[in-house]
């Protein structure tokens, strides 16, 4: 990896590239968990809608990946950007599951019950805001309804400060063998800043109890670009994150939209990183943890060398959506709860964001849906395209023609021409036959993708910056 002397880095020619450049690059850009984005999804307010994007599912057959929303949290964490319901009363839960079983209900006819379900992921919110009963309730709800593949990854987010070893207990009883914690900073001054303390010895006491419980996967979630935070102290958060032996890290750039989500206007009191520090932050995350072993996916993603993801990206068949990376082709995701987004082959669709519109529209008989997209074959193909880029870091200009049916050289002209200055900068190795991400690249593969957005070229807003 390349070095940082005095904020620059070295370009794929062996100069320096001065902060000018990495100024140049620092605008809103999507993450690409879908493509187009959610910011493309239209209102859904027919049901013949509803039922063109839902027909997609009743043709398909492959096997399924589910996602469960789990909105509820003890407190807020002002960085956070989540749909999330702030309370400390664990009975609102029951309700809440009682309208989730009747989602999935609804839901299971059009999908089909018999198709296997390859993977499970429970998000928030905080998943273990539930009780153990209500877990178990989840686990049988899920059980009784669809079909899991004996190897399926069942995973879950972790919020250490409310876990508890019978929660624990009850995620293992129902099949979870992978956990997400969030972290986020060990620093008591940033996590004084952000509103969320967690002392290292909470994290490793929730991870003596999944790890003792079986669940030997294990992901440490961190985030730089917090206020209070410094090259010196997430040197440190990283070293002590480190001792906890994590097989993967997701260490995630910041995203400030206080427009969108209020509460983070109160970090901007605190000492917020610039562009060039969060570069330098992002240098050392590449830097400290290739040096312990670990492999840099993309983005924010690191695994261990002999991690699924790791396999699947030397392999060619890692996959990128709404759960971040996957091992997981040619599967549906069919989601659940508030907020939740639902991916078919040609089709994405959300729910309601609020918890009375979703009881409403379950009450009614309806599906909460709110906002959907069904793809064009442009949107298809860009997708395709997007996702090659972001998992394997290049383009096969002659296999993708070949997978698509166009010429790919012809179709991307456009495309291809807006490539060259960012291969003069350093981005990008163009060639005949295809395309090569450099290691620099790498920290800003989000402006190397938007290239091929159709929808960017009008210059929307509403992304988080790119550095």
């Amino acid at each position: 990896m390349v070095p940082f002397v005095n904020s620059t880095v070295e370009s794929k020619k062996g100069e320096f590239v001065d902060a000018e450049l990495l100024h140049k690059y620092n605008r809103p850009a999507p993450r690409y968990t879908s493509y187009p984005t959610a910011l493309e999804f239209r209102t859904i307010d027919d049901q013949a809608s509803s039922e063109a994007l839902l027909s997609d599912s009743e043709d398909a057959s492959g096997p399924l990946s589910l996602y469960a929303h789990l909105p509820f949290c003890n407190s807020l964490c002002w960085f956070c950007g989540c749909t999330k319901i702030i309370s400390t009363d664990q009975s609102i839960a029951d309700r809440y599951l009682d309208y989730l079983e009747k989602e999935i209900d609804m839901v299971l006819p059009r999908v089909g019950s018999d198709r296997k379900v390859v993977q499970l992921h429970f998000g928030g919110g905080s998943p273990n805001f539930l009780s153990p009963e209500q877990i178990t309730r989840l686990g049988r709800m899920l059980h009784s309804r669809f079909d899991f593949a004996d190897d399926a990854e069942l995973s879950v987010e972790i919020d250490p400060r409310t876990l508890t070893e019978a929660k624990v207990e009850a995620f293992v009883e129902m099949g979870v063998n992978r956990a997400s914690l969030g972290v986020q900073d060990l620093d008591h001054k940033v996590q004084k800043a952000i509103h969320r303390i967690q002392p290292s010895e909470m994290n490793h006491q929730a991870i003596s109890w999944l790890r003792g419980a079986g669940i030997k996967s294990l992901n440490i979630d961190l985030i730089y670009g917090l206020p209070n935070q410094s090259v010196e102290s997430f040197a440190k958060t990283l070293s002590d994150v480190l001792e906890y032996e994590p097989n993967r890290l997701a260490i995630f750039s910041y995203a400030h939209v206080p427009w969108n989500k209020f509460a983070q206007k109160i970090l901007e009191r605190a000492s917020m990183p610039d562009a060039a520090l969060k570069i330098q932050l992002l240098q050392l995350i590449v830097e400290t943890l290739a040096s312990r072993g670990y492999v840099h996916i993309g983005m924010d993603h690191f695994t261990l060398a002999d991690d699924s993801l790791a396999i699947a990206q030397r392999s060619g068949t890692l996959q990128r959506n709404f759960q971040g990376y996957s091992i997981y082709a040619d599967t549906e995701i069919c989601a659940f709860g508030i907020s939740s987004i639902s991916q078919t082959a040609r089709t994405y669709r959300q729910n309601v964001k609020e918890l009375d519109a979703y009881y409403s529209s379950l009450d009614a008989g309806r599906l909460p849906i709110e906002r959907g997209y069904l793809l064009l074959k442009d949107d298809q193909i860009r997708r395709e395209v997007i996702m090659r880029l972001m998992c394997d870091m290049e383009l096969d200009f002659n296999r993708l023609s070949e997978s698509l049916e166009v010429d790919f050289r012809e179709y991307f002209g456009p495309e291809l021409t807006k490539l060259k200055p960012l291969e003069d900068d350093g981005l990008v190795e163009l060639r005949e036959d295809g395309l090569r991400v450099t290691d620099f690249g790498r920290l800003l593969i989000r402006n190397i993708a938007v290239v091929f957005d159709a929808y960017l070229k009008d210059g929307k807003r509403g992304y988080s910056k790119s550095v």
